[in-house]
């Protein structure tokens, strides 16, 4: 009662009449002087923030001054004022609320301007933050979220500066009070953001246990928003931020981070992940809380001056999560994304142990698959998709993300030269009698297109994504292409159900061998099967009944085809003449004779590498460069060159970028007749290697088209000893840089010898200096004992004189003394 009846005081005109808003505002912000009663400014803030809502630039501009003034003098003596004024300020300065018009957000900034003005409110209210009543703590850091909301750079500078900022952050970090704690998780997460000095002073402060803490607390991973928000601010920590990396890794948390997800930290290579961490059930907020501890995760890695087994257990993790996990498939691409691109880790001797779902369980129910290495789960991903394929004919944008991402990490593996030979020397037999294992890789470029049904999009996935993976085995290795030559694989036959062989249950048999046609032709080479396989595709392309969608379809493997020999042909002579004897030449010209405004692709692709056979073809043989320049002269040079530049232009080619070469489905530039089959459907074209060695060598095509059959290019024209040559210099510098670098070493460990030799010199010469001091005392010593010997000498013979006079006098001696001179006297005798 007795607040209603100050504010209808307050209220009341002189003679009761009605008083305008401006007015009302006006009176009660008088009364926010500090020469009124604390209850009278409690009553006046209670009705200003009434009014703020309807008058908020009347109380803005009358009474906002008196606010500040009643925060700094009575926020800290009493709560409810300080909580009232503190709502009061936070209702003038929200803009970002839905019902604000345009004018009020306005209104939001200037009230906010005028609060930032000076550091003292900001500093008031970390000071705030030190208080335990809970409505103080609550509105303090819902005024400084909005505060930081709207001016957050200018709240960051105030805050560096505050005698006890962050203290006190920190202790609201440890509030037990779930609704403050949350509330400062949302204020910390804008507090740190693009400010590395804020970042390090929390850090310090113990930011990063209290936020750990809070995770453990809210249940780890499976936590709700909280643990996400702590999580959330641990990344914001540690993001562009080297010093907080540094001073993370010191601490003892680092192994907690795969301990949140299941997988024990201290693993070794040679155990399998438990089944603990590769199955679990996932929800929305459970893959957002694993999408930071991941992100975390590859932030270490790549980050400088990483541990070498910090940055091996986290690897590990990162493999098992994206290989044999039933995690969601987005989660999995974040973690092959996160994989350095310098990757040394051994994938080769890594076992897994892969889980399929299965069918019709909801996912519920999981079969264990035999284990296998983690490259060769790798390029299963790859090549045949999630869980062994199961889903690949939708080709989903999530389900091509994660392949392609899957085939960015083997591209990053195979970079070093003896890998990649390592990889092909595997596919090549040692005996001629001996047929060749057939590999997921091998079988998924060897598999002959059927052309008498209707195309599986399945099998073109698996196809096109395989020519990538062996094109990066190839690229600009001499010993690769020289090796793949002798690839000869055996007849492939995929079974109806489109299973791959490569994965058997473990509680199950293996599957049955595959039943190989009877054929008495001789086998042939990996590359001529290429080179048939192209030539079918390209007549099935061109059959009259063959729909808009298949023909998209066999262009998507014609492309595969096309880039994969681009690739391997290029500065390989011998592999050109073995193309060109397969029939590489006539299957390269009917596409190029074909013109047609929609199909810019396969044409432009085709000129290419129409080109790189004509610039290569240097080994004898039937087809020569002089065959083929009659062939470039009646196509036409400007029509090859045209062709290359709309394949240049199309949206397919342009679309494609380092991050990611996964293009919706169809490109909306291109056959807009097209139709989706699903919801977020999605292809592959290229890959961004190709789209590299495309952009590199295309003008070296283009002025090759016009050299004579009897000339060499100035930019190329190596022959195949050259080639060679240029890869055992390669080998040679590689060797010596390896050698330089072992020598580097024993010159640091010869640098520590010298150190230590140099040291011990210094502790010589120091403990002779002692010792000559000691010699030097000794010697003081032994004349001081001498001089003191001589001074008794005579000081006994003085005595025996004086005795004898005494004697001679007649004077009594004593019987000590005349002993003494007995004893002197034998001594005198013995002498």
């Amino acid at each position: 009662m007795e607040f209603f009846s100050q504010t209808y005081v307050a209220l009341r005109g002189p003679t009761g009449a009605p008083q305008t808003p401006a007015d009302t505002i006006a009176r009660l912000s008088d009364r926010l002087s500090p020469a009124t009663l604390l209850a009278d400014r409690r009553a006046a803030v209670l009705a200003l923030k009434g009014l703020t809502r309807d008058w908020k630039k009347d109380v803005g501009d009358r009474a906002l001054h008196g606010l500040l003034d009643v925060l700094s003098n009575d926020a800290e003596i009493d709560a409810d004022i300080g909580k009232a004024v503190l709502e009061t300020l936070n209702a003038l300065c929200e803009s970002d609320d839905t019902q604000t018009s345009p004018e009020g957000k306005e209104l939001g900034f200037k009230h906010t301007d005028y609060v930032l003005a000076s550091n003292k409110t900001v500093h008031i209210l970390f000071s705030l933050l030190g208080d335990t009543n809970f409505y103080t703590r609550f509105a303090t850091l819902q005024y400084l979220s909005t505060l930081l909301q709207n001016r957050r750079q200018a709240v960051q500078s105030y805050f560096l500066t505050a005698p006890t900022g962050a203290r006190n952050v920190i202790t609201v970090l440890e509030d037990k009070r779930e609704i403050i704690r949350n509330e400062a998780i949302t204020m910390v997460q804008t507090l740190i953001s693009q400010s590395p000095d804020i970042q390090k002073v929390l850090a310090f402060e113990g930011a990063f246990e209290k936020l750990f803490n809070i995770v453990t607390q809210e249940g780890g991973v499976d936590g709700g928003v909280v643990a996400h928000g702590a999580l959330a601010c641990v990344n914001g920590l540690l993001q562009f931020n080297t010093s907080n990396q540094s001073y993370f890794r010191e601490t003892a948390l680092p192994p907690l981070l795969c301990s949140l997800l299941q997988l024990p930290p201290s693993l070794s290579t040679t155990e399998p992940a438990p089944q603990e961490f590769a199955l679990q059930f996932w929800d929305e907020q459970k893959q957002a809380n694993a999408s930071l501890i991941v992100g975390i995760m590859g932030t270490l890695i790549g980050s400088k001056g990483h541990n070498v087994q910090e940055s091996s257990t986290y690897t590990r993790c990162l493999v098992e999560t994206a290989l044999a996990s039933n995690a969601p498939t987005p989660l999995k691409t974040q973690a092959l994304r996160l994989l350095p691109s310098n990757i040394s880790f051994p994938l080769s001797e890594i076992t897994l142990t892969p889980y399929m779902p299965v069918p019709e369980t909801n996912g519920e129910e999981w079969d264990r698959l035999e284990p296998a290495s983690a490259l060769d789960a790798l390029v299963e991903l790859a090549i045949h998709g999630e869980y062994n394929g199961m889903d690949g004919g939708k080709r989903s944008k999530e389900g091509l993300e994660l392949r392609s991402a899957a085939a960015t990490v083997f591209e990053n593996f195979v970079r070093k030269e003896e890998i990649r030979q390592a990889i092909i020397q595997a596919m090549v037999p040692s005996d001629s009698s001996q047929p060749m294992p057939i590999t997921p890789l091998i079988q998924a470029l060897a598999l002959t297109p059927s052309s008498s049904s209707s195309l599986d999009p399945a099998n073109v996935a698996s196809t096109h994504l395989a020519t990538q993976l062996f094109s990066h085995l190839l690229r600009s290795s001499p010993r690769a292409k020289s090796s793949a030559r002798l690839i000869m694989p055996s007849p492939v036959h995929v079974p109806s159900n489109q299973e791959s062989a490569f994965f058997v249950p473990a509680d199950g048999t293996a599957a049955p061998p595959l039943e190989e046609p009877e054929d008495d032709e001789p086998p042939q080479s990996l590359l001529q099967i290429l080179s048939e396989n192209l030539s079918l595709s390209l007549l099935s392309r061109s059959r009259a009944n063959t729909s808009d969608k298949e023909t998209r379809e066999w262009d998507r493997l014609i492309v595969g085809y096309l880039c994969l020999l681009s690739q391997w042909l290029w500065e390989d002579p011998k592999s050109v003449r073995e193309f060109l004897d397969a029939g590489g030449l006539g299957v390269l010209a009917e596409p190029i004779n074909q013109t047609s405004e929609i199909d810019t692709v396969v044409p432009g692709l085709c000129a290419f590498l129409l080109g790189i056979c004509y610039e290569f073809n240097r080994e004898p043989g039937e087809i020569t460069r002089t065959t083929i320049h009659p062939i470039l002269s009646r196509l036409g040079v400007d029509i090859l060159i045209g062709q290359m530049t709309r394949l240049r232009e199309d949206e397919r080619f342009k679309a494609v970028g380092p991050d990611s070469i996964v293009l919706p489905y169809p490109t909306p530039a291109l056959q807009t007749g097209l139709k989706k089959d699903a919801t977020n459907e999605a292809e592959i074209w290229f890959d961004w290697a190709f789209i590299d060695f495309w952009k590199s060598n295309y003008y070296t095509i283009q002025r090759g088209f016009s050299v004579e059959p009897n000339q060499l290019s100035s930019t190329s024209g190596q022959n195949t000893e050259a080639a060679m040559l240029v890869a055992s210099l390669r080998d040679v510098i590689r060797k010596q840089s390896e050698e330089i670098e072992e020598l580097n070493k024993k010159l640091k460990g010869m640098a520590i010898s010298v150190d230590e030799a140099t040291r011990l010199r210094d502790q010589l010469n120091v403990l002779s200096s002692q010792l000559q001091d000691s010699e030097e005392k000794r010697k003081d010593l032994e004349k001081e004992q001498e001089d003191l010997l001589v001074l008794l000498d005579e000081v006994s013979s003085k005595r025996k004189r004086d005795k004898a006079r005494l004697k001679e006098a007649g004077m009594e001696i004593s019987e000590d003394e005349a002993e003494d001179e007995d004893e002197d006297e034998d001594e005198e005798d013995e002498e």
